[in-house]
């Protein structure tokens, strides 16, 4: 019965963690992407506590989302104009 737990009876092991590191790399690039992104905004609209928050704060993607979507509100402006074929107004003083 112990002999079932060796390993031998989950031959496909080996691909099953290179596919579980593949998808934890996707995950890990894409977060970083948000992460930055989210701090880039944050930076540039001169939002310190928002930027300090976005950098300490670890949650897998979720609050850069939040922070992007309802804060900044770039991807529903972005969104919006792509689909009625108008080019997007700046949002924001520079």
């Amino acid at each position: 019965m112990m002999n079932s737990w060796n390993g031998s009876s989950f031959g496909f092991a080996p691909f099953a963690v290179a596919g579980f590191g593949i998808i934890a790399l996707l995950f890990m690039l894409i977060i970083i992407v948000l992460k930055g992104y989210a701090l880039w905004n944050a930076a540039k609209r001169d939002e310190k506590w928002w930027f300090i928050v976005l950098l300490v704060v670890n949650t897998l993607g979720i609050l850069e989302l939040v922070y992007l979507f309802f804060v900044v509100g770039k991807w529903h402006t972005l969104t919006k104009n792509a689909s009625s074929g108008t080019p997007a107004a700046p949002t924001g003083a520079n």
